[in-house]
C-alpha cells in the first residue's frame, strides 16, 4: 500500500517573533527625525491579541504602521495578521488605530479552502480539524499543487502551511 501524505493548513502567528517585531520598529521609531518630540506608542496585547498605534496624527500612525509591516516581512510574519479595527481619537489630541491579531482561519473561509481544494479535481482529502485543516493525498506534488493555488488566492487569513509529511 502507497504511504499517505499530508499537510496542515492554519493561521497561527508566533507570537515572540510578533514581539519582537514590534520592539524593532518601535526603536526605528525613536530613533527616526520626524519623530522626535511628539508623541509615539506602539502596544501589543498578547492577551487580548490587539496591536495599538498611536501618534499625533493620521499621516505619523500610518507611517508608524508601514515601519512595523516591513519589520514582520524582515520576521516573515504574514500582513495578513493584522486586520484594522478601529480608529479614534485618543487624548491630547492624538489619534489611535487598533488592529485585531488574526491567528486562526474562520470558518467561512475554511469551507472556501475546502471547496477551493475540491475545485482542483485531485485525490487528496481536506478535513476540517477545528483550528486547522488537514490535507491528506498520496502524491506528494499534488500536494504541492494545492499549496501554491491556496498561496494565490486573496484570503483575509495569514496562511501557514505546517506537518509536512
Amino acid at each position: 500500500m502507497a504511504k499517505e501524505h499530508s499537510f496542515d493548513i492554519s493561521a497561527k502567528l508566533d507570537m515572540s517573533e510578533m514581539k519582537n517585531a514590534v520592539i524593532q520598529a518601535q526603536k526605528e521609531i525613536d530613533n527616526r527625525y520626524d519623530f522626535k518630540g511628539i508623541s509615539k506608542e506602539i502596544d501589543l496585547n498578547q492577551g487580548a491579541k490587539t496591536l495599538v498605534l498611536v501618534s499625533s496624527s493620521d499621516n505619523k500612525v500610518d507611517a508608524m504602521y508601514d515601519i512595523l509591516i516591513s519589520k514582520m516581512n524582515k520576521r516573515g510574519l504574514s500582513i495578513n495578521s493584522l486586520e484594522e479595527s478601529k480608529k479614534e481619537d485618543s487624548s491630547g489630541g492624538n489619534r489611535k488605530y487598533t488592529y485585531a491579531i488574526i491567528d486562526s482561519i474562520k470558518a467561512d473561509e475554511a469551507k472556501l479552502i475546502q471547496s477551493e481544494i475540491k475545485k482542483l479535481k485531485l485525490k487528496v482529502k481536506a478535513v476540517n480539524q477545528g483550528e486547522e485543516i488537514r490535507v491528506t493525498g498520496k502524491n506528494i506534488d499534488d500536494l504541492q499543487t494545492i499549496m501554491k493555488h491556496l498561496k494565490s488566492l486573496e484570503l483575509k487569513s495569514p496562511l501557514v502551511f505546517d506537518n509536512f509529511k
